[in-house]
């Protein structure tokens, strides 16, 4: 596997085990609609939140977040509303990045951005 994929799941690995510790439920992993793709679906409390994860194996060419475009915030929304859709939620959601500079397993920074962008 390409060293840029293994350090992605990993990256997601450690955000789905940081949000299940901060009391998450995780309800999809790697959620696919059209050419979209949501790393992590889950419910805080009674908010279902989106979750974009950006893993980086350094910070030379910025923070992981940085690397969130325009267009994947786009291709993010289309994939959420399908997913709305789906599912029939009604109620609140919320859009987070969980932003990880990984250099090894036992060396690496989490952030959470909540409500990271707007809808």
């Amino acid at each position: 596997m390409a060293r840029h994929l293994d350090i992605g799941q990993r990256g997601e690995a450690i955000a789905r085990t940081y949000l299940e510790q901060k009391g998450y439920e995780i309800l999809a992993a790697n959620w696919r609609y059209r050419r979209a793709e949501v790393d992590l679906i889950a419910m805080d409390g009674p908010i279902l939140v989106f979750v974009e994860v950006k893993t980086r194996s350094n910070d030379a060419y910025g923070e992981p977040e940085e690397g969130i475009t325009a267009r994947k915030e786009q291709m993010l929304t289309s994939a959420a509303h399908a997913y709305i859709e789906q599912t029939e939620h009604e109620d609140e959601i919320r859009f987070d990045i969980i932003s990880i500079l990984y250099l090894d397993e036992q060396s690496y920074s989490v952030r959470h951005l909540e409500d990271a962008f707007f809808r």
